[in-house]
């Protein structure tokens, strides 16, 4: 960033913090802060509405008298703070501290509140560019990802799973076992070609297998497929394992599918849904069916639980991309050392929206309460069902 900018950015945040006043950086100055654009030739901040006239008051006895522009929505007034343009606006009977895509940018040591690229992401005069950065950030955090699921992952199964031949015996004596939550919402699998997209160890595809149905799975850690493919071949399932990063799928998968499924612990690893859906929508044949399975946001974004105990501690909306532990690193030893990886946790609507948005027809959406009996009133799971029509 520019050192001008940036220096202009943390007075600006120094001096609205000093007097407690809400705020947050919107527009072109939002969007370079988050690393959509490169450069800002201005710098604009909201601020609380009903504040506005102090924060004016406090700017024009430091930088300058400005006169204040009012319409219908807000108002504004301009200044220069160390040569650059610097707008500070309010839009009225709007709450900055609830606004749901606020979110803390790192900014040199410290972090400063903005507005988050998703609000704009429909913008058209936005849109783009935010797709395209998108694009090139899920490239590394992909890579990121991956490397972290290539590291003693195959280890990290065998201590929670036991090794392939043990589980085998277990889905031979009761594919549907290991199907169960899914079943209601998969027809007959005889004869079905199935894309298991992200499908790591191989046990619901092998289970799918099973029950004669021609599975691929589609996933980035040659890891999961080495204890798939070992797992298959002990429950004598002829399993096709396509390594590859979903996204970077290529046309022969087009329309080959009659049922793509995911299930359980996926969607937060990508950071725009479409480009996913979109995948979807080309590799099912017309008529398949989409099921979706994953854990509810109530219980991932919102509820802390512990035992008996629950906390309405987190923030539903937040769109903020997150670093976490690889999902296995607790079936690992202490001494073993695993990489982090990057998530961006949905709301349900986010997600059912990003789905309809890629010409999939929802057909049914079915929330499902956790099965222990101290949290039997929190969803634990979601369901989707969708179908591509051409």
């Amino acid at each position: 960033m520019p050192n001008t900018l940036t220096s202009t950015v943390l007075t600006l945040s120094s001096a609205l913090d000093d007097q407690a006043i809400p705020y947050f950086y919107i527009n072109q100055t939002a969007l370079w802060l988050q690393g959509v654009l490169d450069d800002c030739n201005s710098i604009t901040v909201s601020v609380q509405w009903d504040n506005f006239e102090s924060v004016i008051s406090y700017f024009n006895n430091h930088y300058g008298q400005a006169t204040p522009k009012h319409t219908d929505e807000k108002s504004m007034a301009t200044y220069e703070i160390d040569g650059n343009p610097v707008t500070i606006e309010c839009e009225y009977n709007t709450v900055i501290r609830t606004n749901p895509y606020l979110i803390d940018v790192p900014l040199n040591n410290r972090t400063v509140p903005a507005l988050s690229l998703y609000h704009y992401q429909r913008s058209v005069e936005w849109a783009p560019l935010i797709n395209d950065h998108l694009r090139k950030v899920q490239q590394r955090i992909t890579e990121q990802n991956e490397q972290a699921w290539n590291q003693q992952n195959y280890e990290a199964l065998l201590n929670r799973h036991g090794t392939p031949e043990q589980v085998a015996d277990k889905l031979k004596a009761n594919p549907n076992g290991k199907l169960r939550s899914l079943l209601p919402y998969l027809p007959d699998l005889k004869g079905k070609r199935i894309a298991n997209l992200m499908g790591s160890h191989g046990m619901k595809a092998t289970a799918m297998g099973l029950l004669g149905a021609d599975v691929t799975v589609i996933d980035f850690s040659y890891e999961n497929e080495r204890y798939a493919k070992e797992l298959a071949d002990a429950a004598s399932v002829d399993l096709t394992y396509y390594l590859s990063d979903i996204l970077r799928l290529g046309t022969e998968h087009h329309s080959k599918y009659d049922i793509v499924v995911m299930e359980l612990g996926i969607l937060h690893y990508f950071l725009d849904l479409h480009p996913l859906f979109r995948i979807v929508h080309h590799i099912l044949k017309p008529g398949g069916q989409f099921i979706l399975q994953e854990f509810h946001p109530i219980s991932t974004k919102l509820i802390t639980s512990k035992g008996k105990k629950h906390k309405v501690d987190g923030n539903y909306f937040d769109p903020t991309i997150q670093e976490t532990n690889v999902a296995y690193k607790k079936h690992l030893n202490e001494q073993q050392n695993t990489n982090a990886v990057l998530q961006r946790k949905w709301t349900l609507g986010e997600v059912l929206t990003s789905i309809a948005d890629e010409d999939l027809i929802i057909k049914q959406v079915v929330e499902e309460p956790n099965i222990k009996v101290n949290d039997r009133g929190i969803p634990k799971l979601f369901t989707v069902k969708a179908e591509r029509l051409n």
